[in-house]
Formats: structure tokens, C-alpha cells, sequence
């Protein structure tokens, strides 16, 4: 059954990283995946949550920092380590194979330290902010997503690793984001 799953992985992850290609995204989707991408809006956010909602405002900021801190921890520190699966940019059987549009990176490949960072990101900042849920909710699991596909799209994740990375994110959002929604009800008043 292993197996099976992971036949299945790789030919996923060749769909995305060599048929479903095009010139757009092998100029955007490496931009979008980056991390120094997105900190103009994590400064905004670090602005305008406390401009917002005063104290509630940062203790929301320490609260998501806590979330994706534990999800990258897990990610990196627990879970990398004890499957110690090779990304695919260094994978013996496709090196010859892989589209790599980035830097394969040094670490292990499942999982997706992006995927569960930025999915854990979005949940803990929309599950309490729920006066802004009606359209904050699905443009924050579509950029995480997007960062998600990237990751198999440049050659550096297989979709089982993002998958994986992205349920671990939205746990550990979801119970910081439920915290912060049941300590900081102003959030919702708001």
C-alpha cells in the first residue's frame, strides 16, 4: 500500500512539475513561493492588527507567531528528521527528471515546512477574525494553497509532502486561531 501511495505521489509530482507547466508560472510561481515575497504583508499585518484592535491585536500577533513557530518546529525539527524522505530535486531515480526552478534546499522533504507554516498562518488569523470571514477565510486558504502548489511546481516537494504540511498548518492554526477567538472576543465585536 506504501508503495502504491508513493507511485502515486511521484507521478503526481511529475504531472505538476513537467506537463503542467508554462511560461507564466516558471516566472511567478518561484516569486510567489519565496519567502521575502510576502513580508510586506506580514509587516502590514504586524501594523494593522494592533492599529485595529489595540492589545487584542497583539496578543492575536503572538498567538499566530506561536502557531506557525510549533507548525514549523514539527515540521522541520519532528517529522523531517524521522521520515527522512529525500525532496524529489534530490532524488536519485529523478534527478534527471525534475524541473528545478530554485534552489533544492538542504533539508528533507516531507513535510512541507511552507505548506504547514503558511496554512497555519491562515487559520489562526481567520478563525478569530470572523467579522472579516465571509472573504478572508478563502483568499487565506488559496494563498496558502498557491504557496503549496509551488513548492511541487518548482521541484522542491512531492503533493503528499504539502498535503501532509498543510493539515499539520491548519491544526495547529485552527486551536491557536479557536484560543484567540475565545481570549479575545473583541476580535468579533469589532
Amino acid at each position: 500500500m506504501l508503495e502504491l501511495l508513493q507511485s502515486f505521489d511521484q507521478s503526481l509530482f511529475q504531472l505538476v512539475n513537467q506537463q503542467w507547466t508554462n511560461a507564466i508560472f516558471d516566472a511567478v510561481l518561484p516569486v510567489f513561493r519565496d519567502k521575502m515575497t510576502w513580508v510586506p504583508l506580514y509587516a502590514l499585518l504586524l501594523f494593522l492588527l494592533p492599529y485595529r484592535y489595540g492589545k487584542s491585536g497583539v496578543y492575536l500577533i503572538v498567538l499566530v507567531a506561536i502557531a506557525v513557530g510549533l507548525s514549523d518546529l514539527i515540521s522541520s525539527s519532528l517529522v523531517k528528521p524521522y521520515i527522512e524522505r529525500l525532496r524529489p530535486c534530490k532524488n536519485p531515480q529523478l534527478l534527471d527528471e525534475v524541473r528545478l526552478l530554485v534552489n533544492c534546499g538542504s533539508g528533507k522533504s516531507f513535510t512541507s515546512s511552507h505548506a504547514a507554516n503558511h496554512f497555519s498562518l491562515a487559520a489562526a488569523l481567520c478563525i478569530p477574525l470572523r467579522k472579516f470571514r465571509s472573504f478572508l477565510l478563502p483568499v487565506a486558504l488559496i494563498w496558502a494553497a498557491m504557496i503549496s502548489y509551488a513548492q511541487v511546481y518548482v521541484g522542491v516537494h512531492y503533493p503528499l509532502d504539502v498535503v501532509a504540511g498543510a493539515l499539520l498548518g491548519l491544526c495547529l492554526g485552527a486551536i491557536f486561531g479557536l484560543i484567540a477567538e475565545d481570549r479575545l472576543p473583541v476580535l468579533t465585536r469589532l
